[in-house]
């Protein structure tokens, strides 16, 4: 199938620069399958859409903190993205400019903060030990990963220009596990209150976790979809999740494309999951079939990306079409801070 079919015109304007003021006012387009309908509701009102008995699961992955400016020995400024943490004081990381930021070359982040390149990965990163430095000069690894934290900020979307005033915007009220380089940002339209009124409907509520990593905002480069290699992200199902949608006699409302994945790649039949640890490559396009997903609840993705092809594969590319068509005509904001759709 050609990339070309998941390509639309994204005016610059649309793009979200910042967070509204309250997280449940933006606005939720709903997509109904199989009535084939489009309605344009707030995500306040997500409550009267869901059912008794529907189960609700969201993604409870954190943000790291893992952005980080320094400098080499040399002076010369670099800038740091925590990709992966690999064990106390060990990180997978992008270095920019990585030119000349080879094994055994020393980055200081402020006086206590110290990494030393160790290796280089096969996509182009390095591997990165920290340590922590005292006020003599000795270097330790005692409480490092919790003083990168400290010194490290939120890595923001490419696409967003502005810095963020509250950090804790670019987090769900939910999240609870570190590890993504990215927010699940369906999640962000989610406030305590509404998550209550969810609740008092009848709807249970359940977790998975899958850490977002940073190639969620790589497009697809190939002229084919199915040539394009999908990247691994790491995820697990708590037994109590997976008993919680094997036992549902309603729908499995997924919040994200990083819960649809997670499920997904944990499905053994037909609202059936194992409790699961690992990694996922799982590449959802059109033809696939949704083994746990009854109902999907997601942002306005970009152009050529894989997250627009799942989300047609889950509702039908031109439905979609016509839904993001819509969304554009009626000014609805796009991307991580932008409105929602919920398609059912």
């Amino acid at each position: 199938m050609l990339l070309s079919e998941f390509d639309y015109y994204l005016p610059e304007e649309l793009i979200a620069q910042e967070p509204l003021p309250e997280r449940d006012r933006s606005r939720l387009m709903v997509v109904d399958r199989s009535r084939q309908t489009i309605e344009h509701r707030f995500f306040y009102e997500l409550p009267h859409l869901l059912r008794e008995d529907d189960l609700l699961v969201l993604n409870n992955t954190r943000v790291m903190q893992a952005r980080l400016l320094g400098q080499k020995e040399t002076g010369g400024k670099v800038e740091v993205l925590l990709t992966e943490h690999r064990e106390p004081g060990l990180w997978e990381a992008m270095v920019k400019p990585g030119r000349r930021v080879g094994t055994g070359i020393r980055l200081f982040f402020n006086e206590n903060l110290v990494a030393e390149v160790v290796d280089r990965t096969e996509t182009g990163g390095r591997i990165l030990r920290f340590f922590k430095r005292s006020s003599g000069g000795e270097l330790s690894q005692e409480g490092v990963d919790e003083l990168v934290e400290k010194v490290g900020n939120v890595p923001l979307p490419p696409y967003i220009h502005k810095p963020i005033r509250d950090p804790e915007r670019y987090q769900t009220v939910y999240a609870a596990s570190p590890g993504s380089t990215a927010a699940p940002t369906a999640g962000l339209h989610f406030t305590p209150r509404l998550l209550e009124a969810i609740a008092d409907r009848g709807v249970k509520i359940v977790f998975v976790t899958l850490h977002v990593g940073i190639a969620t905002f790589r497009p697809v480069r190939t002229t084919e979809i199915e040539h394009h290699q999908m990247h691994t992200e790491r995820y697990e199902i708590p037994a109590e999740t997976a008993e919680a949608i094997n036992s549902t006699k309603g729908r499995v409302v997924c919040v994200g494309t990083t819960t649809a994945r997670a499920l997904e790649s944990a499905a053994t039949g037909r609202h059936e999951v194992r409790p699961a640890v690992g990694e996922t490559d799982l590449y959802i396009t059109p033809g696939y079939e949704f083994k746990i997903v009854d109902a999907l609840i997601t942002n306005f993705h970009m152009p050529k990306s894989t997250l627009l092809i799942m989300v047609s594969a889950f509702a039908g590319i031109e439905l979609v079409k016509k839904a993001y068509q819509e969304a554009i005509a009626a000014k609805y904001r796009f991307l991580s801070f932008g409105d929602a759709m919920m398609l059912c």
